[in-house]
Formats: C-alpha cells, sequence, structure tokens
C-alpha cells in the first residue's frame, strides 16, 4: 500500500462537499463493486458530503447490486471531485462528463497507460480495483467507516476479479482482506447464488459452446458468438460474453478468446484470457488491453477476428518455443 499517496488521496476527498465517482464501460464485478463500495464509504465517513455515481452503461447480472445515479447535467459537475476507478485510459470511462470536474482521482489495478488524473493512484499488482479500496479504508480506518453494505460490493468484486481467488494475481494480502470484509456479515450464500447460479437457456449455451470451440495451429481455442446465436438461447451480452470461461481448462490451451458481437454494426468485443501467456500488449493492439493474462479488445470485421487470431497464435507459438513447464 502506497501510504502516502492513500493520505494525498483522502486529504483531497476531505476538501471537496461534491464528490462523483465514475468507472470503464461495459462493467464487470469490479467496475461496480469498487464505485459502490468507495461511495457507501465515503457516505458512511462523510454524511455532509454530496456523493453520486455518474455512468452512462450498465451490466444486467449485477443489477442485484442496486442501481446507480441518474445523469446530471454539465453545471452539477464542475465544483465536484471526480474519482475513476478500474479504468485505464480515459477513452474507456462511461461517462465522459468525467472531465468536468475541477479535479480528478485516478484509482486503478490496471497496468499503467494513461495518466489521465490530477492525482494516479495505480497498484497493478492489486487483484481489483475492490482490493485497493479495501486496503485504503483499512489503511485509513481511523478516518474511515465501512459497513455490511459496503463490504458486500467490494468483496463482490475481489470474487468475480480474481476468478474466485484462482488468478496469480491474488497474494496473501488479497485474502487477509478478503477476511476482513467477511468478518463484516457478508451473506455468501446470496452473493454466490446472485453471481453463479445460471438460467437453463444458459446451460444449452454452454453445452453449445463446447461443441464448437475451435482451435488454431499453435493451440489458441475460440469460438465466435454471433448475434443470431445469441437471439436463439436469448442472452444479454454480458451472458454471451461470458463463454471465454467455458475454455479454460484445455491442456495445452493457454490462450483463449470469445470473439461477441454487439448491437452496434461492425463492433466485434474481444475477450482475451490466459495461463501463463502476458496477453495484454495483443488487446492493446485492437482497441483493448488490461491485465497481463485477462484482457479485452474490439475488431470491426472478420478480417480484424482472423488478424487478431494470428498474432495470438504467433504469441503462443513463440512462448511455447521458449519456455517450459507450461500445461
Amino acid at each position: 500500500m502506497n501510504v502516502a499517496l492513500a493520505q494525498t488521496v483522502l486529504d483531497t476527498i476531505k476538501e471537496y462537499k461534491k464528490i462523483i465517482i465514475f468507472r470503464h464501460f461495459r462493467p464487470d464485478g469490479d467496475a461496480v463493486g469498487s464505485t459502490k463500495g468507495l461511495k457507501r464509504i465515503l457516505e458512511l465517513s462523510f454524511p455532509e458530503k454530496e456523493i453520486v455515481l455518474q455512468n452512462c452503461d450498465f451490466a444486467t447480472y449485477l443489477t442485484f447490486l442496486g442501481g446507480e445515479d441518474e445523469i446530471r447535467e454539465d453545471e452539477f459537475y464542475s465544483d465536484a471531485l471526480g474519482i475513476v476507478l478500474d479504468t485505464a485510459t480515459a477513452a474507456r470511462i462511461s461517462n465522459q462528463k468525467f472531465s468536468l470536474c475541477e479535479k480528478i482521482i485516478k484509482i486503478d489495478h490496471h497496468i499503467p497507460i494513461e495518466s489521465y488524473g490530477d492525482i494516479n493512484w495505480v497498484e497493478e499488482e492489486r487483484s481489483s480495483c475492490c482490493e485497493l479500496i479495501a486496503a485504503f479504508y483499512d489503511t485509513m480506518r481511523g478516518e474511515l467507516k465501512i459497513d455490511t453494505e459496503a463490504s458486500t460490493y467490494l468483496y463482490t468484486g475481489m470474487v468475480t476479479d480474481s476468478g474466485r481467488f484462482r488468478f496469480r494475481s491474488v497474494s496473501g494480502e488479497t485474502m487477509r482482506l478478503a477476511g476482513m470484509l467477511l468478518n463484516l456479515g457478508i451473506d455468501t450464500d446470496i452473493l454466490y447464488a446472485h453471481l453463479y447460479m445460471k438460467d437453463f437457456e444458459e446451460f444449452r449455451f454452454e453445452g453449445f459452446v463446447l461443441n464448437n470451440i475451435k482451435m488454431t495451429e499453435n493451440g489458441v481455442a475460440y469460438i465466435h458468438i454471433t448475434r443470431e446465436i445469441i437471439d436463439e438461447y436469448g442472452l444479454s451480452t454480458e451472458q454471451a460474453s461470458a463463454c471465454v470461461s467455458y475454455m479454460d481448462s484445455i491442456k495445452n490451451s493457454l490462450i483463449w478468446i470469445a470473439f461477441i458481437d454487439t448491437d452496434k454494426e461492425n463492433e466485434i468485443r474481444v475477450r482475451i484470457r490466459s495461463r501463463f501467456v502476458t496477453v495484454n500488449a495483443l488487446g492493446e493492439k485492437y482497441e483493448g488491453g488490461g491485465h497481463a493474462c485477462a484482457c479485452g479488445a474490439t475488431v470491426h470485421d472478420m478480417a480484424g477476428v482472423e488478424a487478431l487470431l494470428s498474432d495470438a497464435d504467433k504469441l503462443l507459438s513463440e512462448y511455447k518455443s521458449t519456455n517450459e513447464g507450461w500445461l
């Protein structure tokens, strides 16, 4: 924990009566959990301040965590402190009105690409941004308050962004902070039911995916989910995108990729995951980025799909030829 930077962030928060919290578009559990968790912590700690979430899109599978605030007019932002969580680049911020804020704090755990904040607090070794916010509370607990609601938000992001605490980014500190949150009374039965129970059609879809996975020459597993498939199984884009996790246990396949058609014309969402192999530069090449072994990208046609797969196959070939011990 960068205690000096954490203190600077807290001191800056104290200076403002109005605080607006932002996250990235296409939100996941970490983006939603960190923003809602920080908001709740600040509401408890500074009840005299006005604290709002301002984002332009939502994740249907996370609606059980509750909604967010309606978008305000431009003048609302001018005298506010903006805090952007879990977002590596300014272009990925869900609500671009963030730039209207008087001062910006960036709090993130992705590989640093762009320092768009007046204060930039990035700890890329953290398994999630929620872990960083939990550490922020833990370090400043003499001045910050937390409750079961805030803990549930933060624990949600820690669980989802760490693959249920299986990814290499998980440390002893991750587990200590998770234990701290659990001791505040989180109902994990309810939480895990919301996160991991599936509709029957999703199980049928999983069967379709397992029967239609393709493999490149060097072992990149991939699948392309078209709008027709999404409509056939009655899925949301988030549910369809979850199929990338169905390919995570194939021996000798160290990179797996899901291509998901979106509602927008000529936009194909890409989810890239890996074991051992660093893939964030691959995502960055195709309008994305993220973590070393988990990132996103966007392509716009089948030529883009083929180009990305070709690059991924070359990357995996190079890794296998120069490394040992992988499965």
